[in-house]
């Protein structure tokens, strides 16, 4: 991962789509935990189970998310493109990334520090309860395409006469 730049603005955050129509207040504040990142192809950004620190504003590129299955090869779950949000069990404890993240293509960010995000959500309850909306409805989307993705699965091992659960 390398760092581009200085410290970012509320403006210069204020045009991910994931913040739309976030007040400029709660802006300010959390741009004070954000920098911009660029990551190399094949870079693993976190692993399954390991400590979940932080989550990135997909800018460019594409970012698989895989989940590990114990004595068989990662299955890649979703593939997250620009405007994605990516990382969101920083804000649940036990603070452990669910799934991992690995980079298809060279790919940059705003990087947001989990931990400071936290801290100013404690001090900024409408902050608070504005990111824990916007990661919600994150997290719906996710679970309904990944519900979606099984139902294929599911219904090509039937037409496949595969055995299925």
């Amino acid at each position: 991962m390398t760092r581009m730049g200085g410290a970012l603005t509320a403006a210069s955050i204020s045009g991910e789509p994931f913040l739309n129509g976030m007040a400029f207040p709660q802006l300010a504040r959390l741009a004070t935990a954000a920098h911009a990142v660029a990551f190399e192809p094949d870079r693993q950004i976190f692993a399954q189970g390991g400590q979940a620190e932080g989550f990135w504003l997909i800018r460019t590129g594409a970012v698989a998310l895989d989940m590990r299955i114990p004595g068989q090869n990662a299955l890649t779950v979703e593939t997250l493109h620009p405007r994605a949000v990516l990382g969101w069990s920083w804000l649940f404890p036990p603070h452990e990334w669910k799934f991992g993240a690995r980079c298809l293509q060279p790919v940059t960010a705003v990087e947001f520090d989990g931990k400071l995000v936290r801290t100013l959500c404690a001090a900024d309850p409408e902050l608070g309860l504005d990111l824990h909306r916007r990661f919600a409805k994150v997290l719906i989307e996710r679970l309904q395409a990944t519900r979606i993705r099984l139902l294929g699965i599911y219904s090509q091992a039937t037409e496949l006469n595969w055995p299925t659960p």
